[in-house]
C-alpha cells in the first residue's frame, strides 16, 4: 500500500491531485491517508509523529510525506528504506526519526525528474511519481546518498506537543516507553497526572495517558484540552517526578 503523510489538509485539490498520480501509476495498489494535517510547516514536529505512527504499518508499505515548507528550494529529494519500509519525500529532517530508530536502512537521493516539475508542488510531480514506482517494485531512482543532512541535535524524544486530533487531544512527543512509571507532565502551567484511560478520571479533569501508538497524549475527559489548557502544536511539555 502507499500511506499518505502530509499537512496539505483534505481542502482544496492537493491530496486529491497527488492520489490522481498514485492512481494513474500504480493502479489497483491502495492509497491510504493517514495524516492530512501534520504539523503544517513544520518538520520537526511530524518527523516524531511520523516515527510513531509508520511503525504501525508492516514492510513493504510505501510512505509518501511532503511536510516541505523548503520545497523549490535547496533541499533534497530523497528515498529512505527503514526496516523495509519505504519513505519518500524530502530531505528536511521528516525522516530522521525513522531513520534514527531503524535497525537498517538505506537512503537515496532522487535523480529522476518529470517532464515537468513545477517549482511548488514536488508532491504531485516528483514524490507521488517515486512513490508509485517503488509500490510497482521498481528500485529507487536516484543515487545512494550518505549522513548528510541528517539533525543529529534534534533530541531522541521531543518535550513538546507535535498534534492536536479532531478531539482536542495533544500528543507530545515522547514516547512512553522512555518515561518512568510515575512520571507526571508539567505544561500549560498545570501538573498532570498518568491515568491509564478517559474514564478513570472524573469529567472535566485533565491526564495524560500512553496513546494507542505508544506516545504520551494530553486529554480532557469528555473535555477538549486544547481549549481547556490552551494547547497547541508547540507548546513545551516538562517531565516531572
Amino acid at each position: 500500500m502507499i500511506v499518505l503523510f502530509t499537512d496539505f489538509g483534505l481542502h482544496g485539490p492537493y491530496t486529491g491531485q497527488m492520489k490522481t498520480v498514485l492512481h494513474q501509476m500504480a493502479p489497483g495498489i491502495p492509497a491510504i491517508d493517514l495524516f492530512a494535517d501534520a504539523p503544517m510547516g513544520n518538520p520537526k514536529a511530524a518527523a516524531y509523529l511520523l516515527a510513531a505512527y509508520a511503525a504501525w504499518f508492516p514492510p513493504g508499505t510505501v510512505f509518501l510525506c511532503v511536510v516541505d515548507p523548503g520545497v523549490g528550494g535547496t533541499r533534497p529529494a530523497i528515498v529512505l528504506e527503514a526496516d523495509g519500509r519505504w519513505y519518500v519525500g524530502p530531505g528536511n529532517g521528516l525522516f530522521e526519526l525513522v531513520q534514527r530508530r531503524a535497525t537498517k536502512t538505506r537512503s537515496w537521493d532522487i535523480d529522476w525528474r518529470p517532464e515537468r516539475l513545477s517549482a511548488s508542488f514536488h508532491g504531485r510531480d516528483l514524490f507521488a511519481p517515486v512513490a508509485a514506482m517503488l509500490a510497482r517494485g521498481e528500485p529507487p531512482p536516484g543515487q545512494r546518498r550518505d549522513d548528510r543532512d541528517r539533525r543529529a541535535d534534534w533530541p531522541d524524544d521531543l518535550c513538546e506537543i507535535v498534534y492536536v486530533d479532531h478531539f482536542g487531544n495533544a500528543m507530545t512527543g515522547l514516547r512512553v516507553a522512555v518515561l518512568p512509571p510515575n512520571a507526571r507532565l508539567a505544561l500549560a502551567g498545570q501538573i498532570l497526572e498518568r491515568e491509564r484511560t478517559f474514564s478513570d478520571r472524573p469529567p472535566g479533569s485533565a491526564f495524560w495517558y500512553e496513546n494507542s501508538n505508544g506516545l504520551a497524549e494530553i486529554a480532557v475527559n469528555q473535555g477538549r484540552a486544547d481549549r481547556d489548557l490552551g494547547l497547541t502544536t508547540g507548546i513545551p511539555v516538562e517531565i516531572v517526578l
